[in-house]
């Protein structure tokens, strides 16, 4: 029987980003059906219909929160067995990430990750997903045994509510879980502490690269982003570098962004790196060599030292503020 799931994380009781933007999706692919599991579930399911979610799965036992990954896993797995969807959605995000990967190897069908968009055609499915860091896109026609899972990329979609749209029909799940059998545990959780906009929702990022030369060089970016109440990124290079924690990084195995305005300070514009950022609105690029990538995708390049410029843009827009 065909049918469009949605796997919508939550985090205490309201859905998280993906979550809405799948279901925006998946109103494109059929009526929808979201899986909301852990505490706060069963309140997270209203805004879950607001979107278009027909009927939604809670289960509110804390183990889906305490256990990775495989208490998520088993109940996926009896539901798919008893309901027979033919698609899965899941957001390219670290839960999302483990447990459609176990659910395929349980299943025995077919994942496709890094989707940026997915169509049904021909009485099948269409899957786009970016290769070579972006630069083409390929369509992949699933033949394997139905469930399809697909794991669609944060930003892939906006976010819209469903125009007319009313509660959902419920089904509270009560099966046990299996905590007894060995896996990961999360033994705490820490909050980031970040003085600006998230960096997955802010208007205007100021990012940096290995080109700003040390680690320190990473507060006059700071005292940019304060000023336009920007949010700050990293490249993988700062990353790996250890010039920022790995929440600062965006790209290919970072995270994925679409702001109004993204400048790139000292960022040659590796595939890795641009597949992240390049669906913002306008891209401005700071770099001293003229060859570097990242001006082939600018609206406005500035050939020039980084440590010269941006310190005489932080005084102009203070300037410009009045201050």
């Amino acid at each position: 029987m065909a049918g469009t799931w949605v796997y919508a994380e939550t985090v205490e009781g309201t859905p998280k980003p993906i979550a809405l933007e799948l279901l925006t999706k998946a109103r494109s692919l059929g009526e929808p059906t979201a899986i909301a599991l852990g505490p706060g579930a069963l309140k997270a399911a209203e805004a879950l219909g607001r979107y278009g979610a027909k009927k939604v799965y809670v289960h509110e036992d804390p183990a889906f929160v305490e256990v990775l990954a495989s208490p998520a896993v088993d109940l996926l797995a009896r539901l798919i067995e008893q309901e027979h969807p033919d698609l899965v959605l899941f957001g390219m995000t670290y839960e999302g990430r483990d447990v459609a990967a176990r659910l395929s190897a349980r299943l025995g069908t077919a994942l496709i990750a890094n989707a940026t968009d997915i169509t049904r055609k021909d009485g099948g499915l269409a899957v786009v997903t970016p290769v070579f860091g972006g630069s083409m896109l390929v369509t992949t026609a699933p033949r394997a045994k139905a469930p399809t899972l697909v794991l669609l990329r944060p930003k892939a979609v906006t976010a819209e509510p469903a125009g007319s749209s009313g509660a959902p029909s419920l089904e509270t799940l009560s099966d046990p879980v299996d905590t007894g059998k060995p896996g990961a545990r999360v033994l705490r959780r820490e909050k980031e502490k970040a003085s600006g906009p998230r960096l997955e929702d802010a208007a205007v990022i100021v990012s940096g690269g290995r080109g700003l030369g040390a680690p320190e060089n990473f507060k006059m970016l700071d005292e940019l982003a304060a000023e336009l109440g920007a949010a700050v990124g990293a490249s993988r290079a700062v990353v790996d570098a250890g010039w920022k924690p790995y929440a600062f990084q965006i790209g290919q195995t970072g995270k994925t962004v679409k702001p109004t305005v993204y400048i790139a300070l000292g960022i040659s514009g590796a595939m890795q790196h641009t597949v992240g950022m390049k669906g913002a609105k306008t891209i401005i690029a700071i770099n001293k060599d003229p060859e570097a990538p990242i001006f082939k995708m600018a609206d406005l390049g500035v050939v020039g030292d980084v440590h010269k410029i941006v310190p005489q843009l932080i005084q102009e827009v203070r300037a410009r503020k009045g201050k």
